[in-house]
């Protein structure tokens, strides 16, 4: 039995792919195009990627350094070097003050524990001088080798505030510089109540409305956080009403009065415009003042009642 080989045909070749040929040079084409259309060249654009990748690795390796304490570390050191080459803080120069205590400057200048002048943080030496209530801006620098300049604004006082038994003296913004005994109170107006301090600007502001009463205020107490009460130095209190327009008016009101009738210094012991409608007058008890000074009171009500409805508390 024989056997019978049988023959097969050669496969045809596979005819290779060209399509991802064909999109590569696409592709390629696409990108040229892209560069060519870019305002630099090519070599251009292949430095500003070196600079780009170099800068990114510089920040990568400084905040690693920055993570592990290399850089403080190093800073420490540049630091101690300063120093140990003489560079060190041995004076506090102090410009622009008058009022306030040179001594604490110096104390809050050189409370660095690290004295080397490229250690001390010139921003932190400034936050600590701004908590101290007389300066209202400060400029610290460096003047090599040895010294800190520091340069002040101060505050200028402008009232005294009563609070709780006790006496600070303050700026116009209401700002407590330091506190005062009654002993040495210099000739300021003396603001009293909570918060009075707060409202300082505003009675400035109220006070301009009437320049002429000004010199004439002993003291305001701010009441229950409302209103005030002018004290004067002849010794009357005025009531004003509640809100600032309503004050403003009548203060003015009482300015005119006083001009025209003098009634300041006449025994009268309030004066209450509270209420826009009436101005109450409270006289002082038969004996309390002189006969004279009763009459003179007397008198005041009766030249405010001829000019306008008053009466008498």
């Amino acid at each position: 039995m024989s056997s019978t080989k049988i023959k097969r045909g050669k496969a045809p070749p596979r005819r290779p792919s060209r399509a991802p040929r064909r999109r590569r040079k696409v592709q390629q084409s696409r990108l040229n195009a892209i560069i060519n259309a870019l305002p630099i060249s090519p070599q251009q654009l292949q430095r500003v990627a070196n600079w780009t990748i170099g800068l990114g690795l510089a920040a990568a390796v400084g905040l690693v350094a920055h993570a592990t304490g290399v850089t403080a570390k190093i800073h420490e050191e540049y630091a101690q070097a300063v120093g140990r080459a003489g560079f060190q803080v041995k004076k506090v120069e102090v410009v622009g003050a008058d009022r306030i205590d040179r001594l604490k400057v110096y104390d809050i200048a050189l409370a660095q524990k690290d004295r080397s002048m490229a250690a001390v943080d010139l921003e932190d030496v400034r936050h600590d001088l701004m908590q101290y209530g007389w300066i209202k801006d400060a400029r610290v620098s460096r003047r090599l080798p040895d010294t800190l300049v520091v340069d002040i604004v101060e505050r200028s006082p402008a009232a005294i505030w009563q609070h709780s038994g006790r006496l600070s003296l303050i700026d116009a913004k209401g700002v407590v510089l330091e506190p005062v005994s009654v002993g040495t109170m210099p000739d300021l107006p003396l603001v009293i109540g909570p918060k009075a301090n707060q409202r300082a600007q505003d009675l400035d502001r109220l006070l301009a409305e009437a320049s002429s009463l000004k010199e004439l205020l002993a003291g305001a107490t701010w009441v229950g956080n409302r209103r005030w009460d002018l004290r004067f130095r002849s010794g009357e209190t005025l009531s004003l009403p509640e809100g600032e327009p309503e004050a403003k008016a009548a203060l003015a009101k009482f300015a005119h009065m006083d001009g025209a009738n003098r009634l300041l210094g006449r025994g009268i012991l309030r004066f209450d415009m509270r209420d826009p409608s009436r101005f109450v007058l409270r006289l002082p008890h038969e004996g309390q003042v002189a006969p004279a000074k009763l009459d003179d009171a007397r008198d005041a009500v009766d030249a405010v009642a001829a000019a306008g409805p008053a009466e008498k508390g």
